[in-house]
């Protein structure tokens, strides 16, 4: 789990500070929604906000062997409004990560062939784009003034995958079994 490259590097570290914050936000935003009475997307979010933990978990474990400090560079939504408005934050960062973020750091991992890198960014790809459909969809109930209709969310502690209702026999992501998944 060594990398070798500079910029690989830089770029894992700006992830793993952009998935800090979106944790924390997610958590944030989670106890809005559950105080304007949309338990569900409430739940949405904490369920998110795990996955960036992992996806912050991933992008630190490839940096282990680099020490020191270092600044970090990270975009950030910020704000704290109605759940309405924190959806649509949610969706623009994760479209940002999705559109413009992840694919620049994966094929620069792929071209300085950092492996461990290049897994890391592409799982949280992949599941990031997941993240901003379940948001667009919680976002429209929210706008007609309904809660989300889920029963659980689940997601992946390696990967991130998410999904509602039941975990699958295999995450399609990273090909953890179903026992493996977190539910909320």
């Amino acid at each position: 789990m060594s990398v070798n490259n500079a910029m690989t590097a830089d770029f894992l570290r700006s992830a793993y500070g952009g998935e800090s914050m979106a944790h924390m936000r997610y958590l944030i935003w989670g106890d809005v929604a559950e105080k304007e009475g949309l338990p569900n997307i409430g739940k949405l979010f904490k369920a998110i906000s795990y996955a960036e933990w992992a996806h912050a978990k991933n992008h630190f474990r490839e940096l282990s062997e680099q020490k020191g400090d270092f600044t970090v560079a990270a975009g950030a939504v910020f704000g704290n409004t109605k759940t309405v408005e924190n959806l649509q934050g949610a969706i623009n960062g994760e479209l940002h990560e999705i559109n413009q973020m992840y694919p620049v750091y994966l094929e620069t991992a792929r071209f300085q062939k950092e492996r461990g890198a290049e897994k890391s960014f592409h799982w949280a790809l992949e599941a990031e784009k997941i993240h901003a459909k379940l948001f667009q969809e919680a976002q429209d109930a929210a706008k007609s003034g309904q809660d989300y209709q889920i029963n659980s969310v689940h997601v992946c502690p390696f990967c991130g995958h998410t999904i509602l209702n039941e975990a699958p026999d295999k995450c399609p992501i990273c090909g953890a079994p179903k026992d493996k998944y977190k539910s909320f």
